[in-house]
Formats: C-alpha cells, structure tokens, sequence
C-alpha cells in the first residue's frame, strides 16, 4: 500500500506480537518509521474497545499500524525486528500475556507483503532461539482496523515506571536497540 505523506513515499505495515505496548515503544525508534498506532485488527465486532478485546471475545489481536519510509526501512526489516522482539513460536500466548488478543500475525497489505511474510517463516536463516520450533505466527489480509483509546497511544514514553512497562516493555526496547543499532532512529 503506497501513499504520499508530504511528498514522501509512505507505506503501511499491520503487525501483532502480544500487548500493543511493546510493538509501539519499539518502532517508533526505528529509523523510517513515520508514524505507529496501537489499535485492533482481525476481528468480528464492529467499534471495539479494550475492555472489549481483553476479554477475548471481539477476535482481534492488539496490532500496530505502522507507516514507513520504505526508501530507509523496507518492510522485511520491519518484519526482522518483529520476529526477534515477540516469540512467534507461541500459540496465542506472549508471556503471561494469554489470549487470541495476543497472538502473532502480520496483517499484509498487499501481495508483496505477503511474499515476503513466509518466505521469512519458511528460510532457514531463522533467529537460533526458534531453531527446531514451528513459527505459529498467522499471516491474513489487512482488515478494517481500529485505533485504540489515545492513552495506548505512545504508552510506554508516558509510563515508563508502570510494572508492565519496566518489566516487559523496556527489556524489549533495549533488546532492539541492542540487536539492531544501525536501524534505530534517533529516538530513545
């Protein structure tokens, strides 16, 4: 999906790897990165809310939007640091977080994107921590997609000290900025 944001090429990318948080705190510290939304995709109820998706009864996973400078960050990157960041090997599960909300999945916007989600699952080039383990991750069509209530937005740069967020969030951050430190921007 490519679009034109202030003269610039932009393109979309939908992903879900567990609570919304950890995504969004990553890539907005990636380079190219535009812009990140928490909201919820994949489901069957019209409109939901988080209360609604947390009790796993609306079907959608918590997802990110992601829109990117595919001229700096192309979208097999994205997936890179995606596929090192969540354990894919999970079935519906991401830590003690439990619940088809949470489950692994690139919503494609396109057939490229497509094409490039399993060959990535399928190449032999996996992470060593998924060696010998199926990748569980779904790979569907980018649906209808809602944002999430504004404070999900950016949560974790306004929570930092929360629980949630200094044990399961930062370890992920400083995960990315470790393993991909010629990708991030100059947002820390």
């Amino acid at each position: 999906m490519e679009k034109r944001e202030n003269g610039e090429k932009t393109e979309s990318a939908t992903l879900g790897g567990g609570c919304f948080w950890c995504l969004d705190a990553v890539y907005r510290r990636v380079r190219g990165v535009k812009s990140v939304i928490s909201g919820y995709m994949g489901g069957h109820t019209s409109s939901p809310t988080y209360r609604m998706v947390c009790e796993g009864e609306t079907g959608h996973a918590e997802v990110v939007r992601i829109s990117y400078d595919p001229e700096t960050i192309s979208f097999a990157q994205l997936l890179e640091i995606f596929f090192r960041i969540h354990d894919p090997t999970t079935l519906n599960r991401q830590g003690a977080d439990v619940g088809s909300q949470y489950r692994s999945v690139i919503f494609f916007h396109d057939g490229a994107q497509e094409a490039m989600a399993r060959k990535m699952i399928s190449s032999p080039g996996k992470p060593s921590e998924f060696s010998g383990k199926n990748i569980v991750t779904e790979i569907v069509p980018a649906g209808k997609f809602y944002p999430a209530e504004e404070y999900h937005q950016d949560y974790f740069s306004h929570n930092p000290g929360q629980p949630y967020c200094a044990m399961v969030v930062h370890p992920k951050v400083e995960k990315f900025l470790k393993t991909f430190p010629d990708l991030r921007s100059g947002t820390v």
